[in-house]
């Protein structure tokens, strides 16, 4: 990476700026995940007439997670529409005015029902500038919950990062974390082209501090949440709550672990994962999703084709157990990765 990319990078990874908001007394505040997403709705509303929000729920009842709580009392119906159980009709209705010069932000109460109006994704607004020749965009936002939450059993509780970060044309957002929250559905529903915004429904209610004022982060670059030496931990949306756990642990042992937290899947940031794993020599993956074809498969790949020779033991990963989510809540609890696994894959890279 030359010198201006590489800065410039730097200069765009928000991490950096919110060591800075304190230093320069700026008003923080501290708000929910739930309360993040609407401010970030909300706000690029008022500011852009042709944004609307469409969905089940979203506006009379608020949201089936709060997360438009008082959008209709503000907005109307016309921009805060309630549509019926039909994913693949709204969805359609929404990639349709998307391509006539709105940016609609489509809430499914849960990713797993996406699967209804996946061919509108897919087939319509992630190829539509390329087979359109460049005549059209779609600049739209599919955003809701991901993966599992509690005792939701098997079709309630799939993750599908990996499967739309596979689809071209596509951005995959997951954040995991109030603040990014915010900053990325901001700069998410501003970008020209098709995002999924993946949530949980587990972290609506997590608390966090963040600017009073206006900030957006940058799509495509990951953060380091926490700096380290021995073992680099790469991992995305809520399931990165396990990894601090297990670096806390692993501290007692003098241990250092050094977090990137991906915020992105689609485009990735690479760059982070490869200086990192260049500093620490090991790598383990979590993330919560079926092992075959993950994002932690694709990650694998390209740190063993870039930095092969920089790694001290094989590239750990850890995952979901490769079956469907179980309803019992003892063996979700077995079916699920958590910071033990973590603490355990650490030691194996470090060979004690």
């Amino acid at each position: 990476m030359d010198f201006t990319k590489k800065y410039a990078l730097i200069f765009l990874n928000f991490s950096y700026f919110r060591s800075s908001f304190k230093r320069v007394n700026l008003n923080m505040k501290t708000v929910q995940f739930r309360e993040a997403i609407c401010e970030a709705m909300s706000e690029e509303m008022r500011r852009d007439e042709s944004i609307y929000l469409i969905g089940e729920e979203v506006a009379e009842y608020n949201g089936a997670y709060k997360a438009s709580k008082g959008m209709l009392d503000e907005f109307g119906a016309k921009r805060v529409i309630d549509a019926p159980i039909a994913e693949l009709g709204f969805g359609g209705i929404a990639v349709g005015s998307a391509m006539n010069g709105n940016r609609p932000i489509v809430e499914y109460m849960t990713f797993n029902f996406s699967l209804v109006g996946i061919d509108q994704i897919i087939n319509n607004a992630a190829k539509i500038r390329q087979m359109s020749g460049g005549q059209f965009n779609c600049p739209i936002v599919f955003r809701g919950p991901t993966a599992s939450a509690g005792q939701l059993a098997a079709t309630h509780s799939q993750a599908f990062e990996n499967w739309f970060a596979n689809t071209p044309g596509l951005k995959v957002i997951v954040p995991s974390n109030p603040y990014d929250a915010k900053g990325l559905l901001k700069a998410a529903i501003r970008d020209d082209d098709p995002v999924i915004f993946m949530e949980s429904e587990q972290m609506y209610g997590d608390k966090m501090e963040i600017p009073e004022g206006e900030y957006v982060l940058p799509i495509g670059v990951a953060d380091i949440k926490r700096e380290g030496s021995d073992v680099t931990i790469v991992s995305f949306g809520k399931i990165i709550k396990e990894a601090y756990k297990a670096a806390d642990e692993l501290a007692k042992e003098n241990i250092s672990c050094e977090i990137i937290d991906l915020r992105t899947v689609r485009p990735m940031d690479h760059n982070t994962i490869l200086e990192s794993v260049r500093k620490t020599n090991r790598l383990v993956i979590l993330e919560e999703a079926w092992p075959f074809a993950s994002v932690a498969s694709e990650i694998t790949f390209r740190v063993q084709d870039q930095a092969f020779d920089y790694l001290d033991a094989p590239i750990k990963r850890i995952t979901t157990a490769d079956t469907p989510a179980p309803y019992s809540p003892v063996l979700l609890e077995a079916w699920l990765p958590n910071h033990n696994d973590v603490v355990k894959a650490v030691k194996e890279v470090m060979y004690i």
